[in-house]
């Protein structure tokens, strides 16, 4: 029975990590060790922030507080899944699921490019420009800068996605990857396929190179500033902040780069599978320690959330 999209395939096969019991066993308790502990992290700094009116007030922190909500998405989108076909091998995945899960997580990891940016946007005001920070990353600039990255997000993947969907599947449906890339999709698909791949990568280019370049060139001004001898600010405390943020910056998109920016047509390998399964799973669980558990400021609103509640 074939789909109003004239294919004949109704569902894919995932294959994951191949079908040694222990290793697969192994995996399922580290994956979910792994994104437990993301989660609690994640959902602590988000309470955090919350509750603490000393971080509530200040825009970096509800930047990443939204950042660590949309790190319990990105993960949540993936880790399950994973968790189950280590429980099934050979996971099968309908059609639709399998295309919801490349928009959704597709659409995740451009909202993280996006919230880098207003991240490094919001250091660069804050260093370079500290007498106007105040005014222009007010809470209202704060808030649309975090609703825009959302939205920018979503909307970036919608054309490709629908793009690819549209294309003729008749066979074989074996995904040699951990979750549903455009890659192992594109080369199930039955010729010709058009502009689609073309399209695909450019959007992938376009707002990966864009948002890095942003990136760069905002820390590039900002340690070019704290470098100066008229620098006022606490020169020490600003370097500190600024490295835990490029440490997070180099982690996504490098690993972003290995797997997407590559020649097109290489094959997804072991490499690359265990690659993704860094910025899939391991990147969510790292970036809330190097980001804000590691925090002075963190670390006291934590204290005193737990005095708080010890008292009552």
């Amino acid at each position: 029975m074939e789909l109003a999209n004239g294919t004949g395939v109704q569902e894919f096969i995932l294959m994951s990590f191949g079908s040694g019991q222990q290793k697969r066993l192994l995996l399922l308790v580290f994956f979910t060790i792994l994104y437990v502990l993301t989660l609690a992290e994640n959902i602590t700094i988000i309470t955090l922030v919350f509750l603490d009116i000393h971080l509530s007030r200040q825009p970096m922190y509800n930047l990443l507080s939204n950042f660590s909500w949309l790190e319990i998405c990105y993960v949540s989108t993936t880790v399950p899944r994973m968790l189950f076909d280590l429980t099934f091998p050979h996971g099968i995945i309908t059609f639709r699921s399998c295309f919801l899960q490349f928009y959704v997580f597709f659409s995740l990891g451009s909202t993280e490019c996006f919230f880098l940016s207003a991240m490094a946007l919001d250091r660069y005001l804050a260093i370079c420009h500290p007498l106007q920070y105040p005014q222009i990353m007010s809470q209202d600039f704060c808030c649309s800068l975090m609703v825009l990255c959302w939205i920018l997000g979503f909307l970036w993947h919608i054309f490709p996605v629908i793009l690819i969907s549209r294309l003729s599947f008749c066979g074989p449906n074996v995904i040699d990857h951990l979750l549903c890339d455009p890659g192992p999709i594109l080369s199930l698909a039955c010729p010709p396929l058009g502009i689609a791949p073309k399209v695909c990568e450019i959007f992938m280019n376009v707002v990966v190179l864009g948002n890095a370049f942003f990136v760069v060139l905002s820390y590039s001004v900002v340690i070019l500033t704290l470098l100066k001898a008229s620098f006022q600010g606490s020169r020490r405390k600003a370097f500190s902040t600024i490295s835990f943020h490029l440490v997070v910056v180099t982690l996504f998109y490098g690993s972003v780069a290995a797997v997407y920016l590559t020649p097109a047509g290489e094959s997804h390998s072991a490499l690359t599978k265990a690659v993704t399964v860094f910025y899939t799973a391991v990147t969510p669980f790292l970036n809330p320690l190097i980001y804000c558990l590691r925090n002075d400021q963190v670390k006291e609103a934590l204290h005193r959330l737990l005095r708080r509640m010890t008292s009552v």
